[in-house]
């Protein structure tokens, strides 16, 4: 793999940024982003990518490419969940194996985000749909890693409601603004984008250079967890990316996606949630333990996938689409 492409994400202002708040953590120093900050920051990115990308859908329409690549997205976001859950369930008991597996079949907003900014710098073109694909695979892996939790338990006192699971899976937070800036942006198409963009265009870089300093932050402090659980984790945090990674870009090729949407839709299938999953998983899987499923998507996965992954993806690409 060419190490520029490495390097020149890496000296990206986002991504040093992040570095920049591991290390602040790592050197103990009292650096400290006041708590909702970050939330703010997280909800204006997601209302700033979604309103983008519903200006995008409507100038591409609804054709055969957006709904094979909408289907593709679902496809992934139900089959992640349950193989990752088989070879999770090796090692740890049920409701650990599905609540991590549920979090690998979700996907990482910023990492998407991310990987935008990183083709941008590139002059790579993608499409704005992609951000559609982004929402629809949010929930099924949630819905997904409950259901295998129901199979495979034998707690037959343990209460389940199905209401519950699909509202906090169609309408948490984050799912719930994506969507709904993207019908905003879709119905107010050109002219709600001039009107907003100054917002959703000019603060965006500095937005996510802010909040990728504070998930440095939050990455480093959760290292320290992954100590209780040995190399497996670890392992299966690095090398089960790569793997939908390349599962995604199969895929894509096989559909004939450009190459700046390919690499969009293979670090949508290799990055993991640790936001909207995590919240879904804490109320309605209890028993499984947060420190396991939260810091292999924020310790490991995240940190990968933004200086690692997606140069090693565009590589594929690069390799495979000449």
């Amino acid at each position: 793999m060419d190490g520029s492409l490495i390097v020149s994400n890496i000296l990206n202002p986002p991504i040093l940024f992040f570095f920049l708040g591991m290390a602040a953590v790592f050197v103990k120093s009292d650096l400290e982003i006041p708590a909702p900050i970050p939330k703010l920051f997280s909800l204006y990115l997601l209302f700033a990518i979604g309103f983008k990308g519903g200006v995008e859908l409507i100038k591409s329409g609804i054709t055969q490419e957006v709904v094979l690549t909408l289907l593709a997205a679902m496809l992934m976001a139900c089959f992640v969940p349950i193989y990752t859950f088989f070879i999770l369930k090796l090692k740890l008991d049920i409701y650990d194996s599905a609540a991590i597996a549920a979090t690998y079949g979700s996907i990482s907003a910023v990492t998407f985000i991310t990987a935008s900014a990183f083709l941008s710098e590139l002059g790579i073109q993608f499409d704005g749909y992609m951000v559609a694909a982004l929402a629809l695979m949010e929930s099924p892996a949630i819905i997904v890693g409950l259901i295998l939790v129901n199979l495979f338990s034998v707690d037959e006192k343990r209460e389940f409601s199905w209401p519950e699971v699909l509202k906090d899976a169609f309408l948490n937070s984050s799912v719930f603004l994506l969507v709904g800036s993207l019908l905003i942006g879709f119905l107010t198409g050109e002219h709600g984008w001039k009107v907003l963009e100054p917002f959703t265009q000019g603060l965006f870089y500095g937005v996510l250079t802010f909040f990728l300093l504070d998930m440095g932050l939050v990455a480093a402090r959760r290292i320290k967890d992954l100590q209780k659980t040995g190399v497996f984790l670890v392992l299966f945090a690095i090398l089960i990316p790569i793997l939908n990674a390349g599962i995604g870009l199969a895929i894509a090729k096989f559909i004939s996606m450009p190459q700046g949407d390919s690499l969009l839709f293979a670090v949508l299938c290799a990055s993991a949630s640790y936001i909207a999953v995590p919240a879904a998983m804490r109320l309605t899987v209890p028993e499984a333990n947060p420190s396991l499923y939260v810091s292999t998507a924020l310790a490991v996965t995240f940190p990968f996938n933004i200086i690692v992954g997606i140069p090693l993806y565009l590589y594929g690409i690069n390799l495979f689409w000449r």
